[in-house]
């Protein structure tokens, strides 16, 4: 499926409107280039199991951020990592067995990141598309069924 994302506005929606069907075990993987709008999908996401005005910095630098919803979901960016392995040294198999994971830079995984996750997975790559953006979305396991839930 393809969802076209003319600005910072249709991101944020984008999250809003996978939020409601998340359930713990889930991961959404997202990938795009530096700037084509991750950390603003994953921002409108949080937004939408927490609160509006919910503080979602990037984890740029302290690799995950860990929020109080319904499910809980933890926020990581791998971009920093230079071994798979050290995804479970900041907490991704307990944040997925608790929660779910938000996950910017999914590459950092290695070639199979599904040896990684569990096998409920929303994957997302943004790239542009003339003056915006398109999502590309599919998923696996329980997600391949749900992918035509979601309403933007």
């Amino acid at each position: 499926m393809k969802i076209d994302l003319p600005d910072a506005e249709a991101t944020t929606r984008l999250g809003h409107a996978i939020a409601p069907l998340l359930a713990p075990g889930d991961s959404l993987l997202l990938y795009g280039p530096l700037g084509m709008g991750k950390s603003t999908l994953a921002r409108g996401l949080i937004r939408a199991l927490t609160t509006p005005d919910e503080d979602v910095p990037s984890p740029t630098f302290t690799l995950v951020q860990f929020y109080e919803s319904d499910p809980p979901v933890a926020h990581f960016d791998l971009y920093r990592l230079t071994r798979p392995e050290e995804a479970f040294e900041i907490g991704l198999d307990d944040a997925l067995d608790e929660g779910c994971a938000i996950i910017e830079w999914p590459e950092r995984l290695g070639e199979e990141p599904g040896r990684f996750l569990g096998p409920d997975r929303l994957v997302i790559e943004i790239s542009e598309h003339g003056d915006g953006r398109v999502a590309t979305v599919s998923g696996a396991g329980r997600w391949e069924d749900l992918i035509d839930h979601v309403r933007f």
